[in-house]
């Protein structure tokens, strides 16, 4: 059975950092895309960060380049996301999710991932 379990969400002020993590375990991780994404109040979810298994090239959406950073560490089957100079708009629920796909039109797609989290709660006061 496989298992996505986010952690090291909080409440920060602007400005501020924290780093997600995402223990996955029931599968092969090293063979696994992994992404993250978040869901803002009101919105809908969108993709934040992924790392292919492919060539482990990191690709983000626009708002949070130059602030987040996504890797993974296959040893230990988890994933990271480094978060700084966080801004109110970062405000959301962050959910990692993990699939064999590896195609930016596709791993950009929540949908498209088979195995996902519950997500971590991440709060910016301004």
């Amino acid at each position: 059975q496989v298992q996505v379990v986010e952690s090291g969400g909080g409440s920060v002020q602007a400005g501020g950092s924290l780093t997600l993590s995402c223990a996955v375990s029931g599968l092969t991780f090293n063979m696994y895309t992994m992404g993250w994404f978040r869901r803002a109040p009101g919105k809908e979810r969108e993709f934040v960060a992924a790392i292919p298994w492919t060539n482990g090239r990191a690709d983000y959406v626009d708002s949070v380049k130059g602030r987040f950073t996504i890797s993974r560490n296959n040893a230990k089957s988890t994933a990271y996301l480094q978060m700084n100079n966080l801004r109110p708009e970062d405000t959301a629920v962050y959910y990692c999710a993990a699939d064999r796909l590896s195609l930016p039109g596709l791993y950009k797609n929540f949908s498209a991932y088979d195995h996902s989290g519950q997500g971590t709660q991440v709060t910016v006061s301004s």
